[in-house]
C-alpha cells in the first residue's frame, strides 16, 4: 500500500474529476467510494448518500478525491508534475488538462526542457508537464512561497527524518543572478518518502498563494503507535487539528489515519458506519480503540 496518498478537496465535483483523470492517464483505475450518512450534517452539509471520498489511481499513483463543500480552493502551491518521454503523449495530456483551465506557463521550449508547460485544469487543480527521458509518471510537487520561500531544503530534511526509507535524491539551487530568490534557494529538488517520489522548489516571487487544506497528504498507519508517532512529529499548529488532520511547521496539511478507518466508515451497516463517523468527528488525533468501540457498539 502507498504510504502517503495525496488527498484532493473538491466542492461537489469529485466524481466528475475522477472520471476525467482516469480517462486521460494510462495505468489508471477507480477504486472504493465512501458515502455520507446523517452524522455530521451540521458540519459537512452533504445529503445522506452523497459520495464522500473516491479512491483512484492515475499512472499508478493512488489519490483520494473528497466532496467536501466550497471550503478550500486548489492553488499551485501543490501541483502534479507529469513527466513523459513521448512528445505526442505529452501533447495529448497538455491539450486535455489545459482545456477549460488557465495557463500559468505556456507549453513551449525552455532552457530546462524542450517541452514544458504549467496549467490549472477545469477543476482548478494545477499540473506541470515536461518532456523527460523517463516513462510516464505523475509526481506531487510542492512550491514554497511567501514567508516559506527558501524553506524547501529544510522541509525535505524534516520529512526525510520522519519517514522511513526516505532520501533527498538531488537539489538544484538557483545560483546568483536569479533575484528575488537567494542563490541557495532551490529551483528544483527531488526527494523520496517511503520510496515515493516528491518534487520541491522555492519561489520568492509574489504569487499570492500558499499551502492550504485543498490538497493534503494522507499517511496510512498500521497501528495506534504509528498514528501517535506521526502526529507528535508533524503537528505544529494545534488550531488546525481536527478529525485526523494537522498542519506541519511549513503549513502543509497532513492526515494521519489508521488503515482500519476506511473499512469501518464504509461498512454497509449504516448504524455501524455512522457511529464511527460520529466518533471521528469528536476527535483531533484519531484513536483506533475508540473508533473500533464505536463500530462494535450494539
Amino acid at each position: 500500500m502507498q504510504k502517503v496518498t495525496p488527498h484532493l478537496w473538491f466542492d461537489k465535483e469529485a466524481e466528475d474529476a475522477v472520471k476525467f483523470y482516469t480517462s486521460l492517464f494510462p495505468n489508471s483505475k477507480t477504486g472504493n467510494a465512501s458515502r455520507y450518512g446523517k452524522e455530521g450534517f451540521e458540519i459537512h452539509r452533504m445529503p445522506e448518500g452523497t459520495v464522500m471520498t473516491q479512491d483512484f489511481q492515475i499512472a499508478g499513483l493512488s489519490i483520494i478525491a473528497l466532496n467536501g463543500g466550497p471550503v478550500f480552493k486548489f492553488n499551485p502551491s501543490v501541483s502534479f508534475t507529469v513527466s513523459c518521454s513521448e512528445v505526442a503523449e505529452l501533447d495529448r495530456l497538455w491539450s486535455a488538462l489545459s482545456d477549460g483551465g488557465s495557463i500559468l506557463m505556456p507549453y513551449q521550449e525552455y532552457p530546462f526542457s524542450k517541452k514544458y508547460g504549467w496549467c490549472n485544469d477545469k477543476f482548478g487543480l494545477s499540473w506541470q508537464l515536461g518532456l523527460s527521458e523517463e516513462s510516464l509518471s505523475v509526481t506531487p510537487s510542492l512550491i514554497f512561497t511567501g514567508d516559506k520561500a527558501g524553506k524547501a531544503k529544510e522541509a525535505m530534511d524534516f520529512y526525510t527524518s520522519v519517514f522511513k526509507n526516505s532520501k533527498i535524491e538531488f537539489t538544484y539551487p538557483y545560483g546568483a543572478g536569479k533575484e528575488p530568490d537567494k542563490p541557495e534557494n532551490l529551483a528544483h529538488a527531488v526527494f523520496y518518502l517511503e520510496g515515493q517520489k516528491f518534487i520541491a522548489m522555492d519561489s520568492a516571487r509574489e504569487h499570492g498563494f500558499t499551502f492550504n487544506e485543498a490538497i493534503s497528504f494522507l499517511v496510512n498507519c498500521d497501528t495506534q503507535d504509528e498514528v501517535d508517532y506521526f502526529w507528535n512529529k508533524m503537528s505544529a499548529n494545534p488550531a488546525s487539528e481536527q478529525c485526523g488532520w494537522l498542519k506541519d511547521k511549513f503549513g502543509v496539511s497532513w492526515q494521519i489515519v489508521p488503515q482500519q478507518l476506511s473499512k469501518l466508515i464504509s461498512d454497509p451497516n449504516k448504524g455501524k458506519a455512522g457511529r464511527v463517523m460520529n466518533a471521528m468527528l469528536q476527535m483531533k488525533k484519531l484513536d483506533v480503540k475508540k473508533l473500533q468501540e464505536a463500530y462494535d457498539q450494539e
